[in-house]
């Protein structure tokens, strides 16, 4: 029997990136009141098809970080929105949900298929 997950894989790049965002956005929510702090983000469905490209790679996925360009600064040179941050937040705790049940259901067609393999 294959036990090839194609799926599971591509599942796990996925949650590895969803959790990467959330990082991101805790950082920059931390550095809200630091002088000069820019915001940094990344292109989640650009890193995410650049993740599965590198199939057969084991390492999590690991997004490039950079900071994010066009967003208007206070006087103190920072330019975190907290509404931003929140919103992105939100997101990426939704892209994390989605991919965690994608992957439970993944799980439970494997077992599935294996308990109906053995009959």
């Amino acid at each position: 029997m294959d036990l090839n997950m194609p799926m599971a894989d591509a599942l796990g790049r996925y949650l590895d990136l969803a959790s990467q965002q959330m990082k991101v956005t805790a950082q920059n929510a931390a550095n809200i009141d630091t002088p000069g702090y820019k915001t940094v983000g990344f292109d989640f469905g650009s890193e995410f098809q650049t993740a599965l490209q590198r199939s057969g790679n084991v390492a999590p996925a690991a997004a490039d970080v950079r900071e994010v360009d066009g967003l208007v600064s206070r006087p103190d040179g920072n330019n975190v929105s907290m509404d931003r941050e929140a919103m992105n937040l939100a997101k990426a705790q939704l892209e994390f949900r989605t991919g965690v049940e994608l992957l439970k259901h993944e799980y439970s067609r494997m077992m599935s298929a294996l308990r109906s393999d053995g009959k």
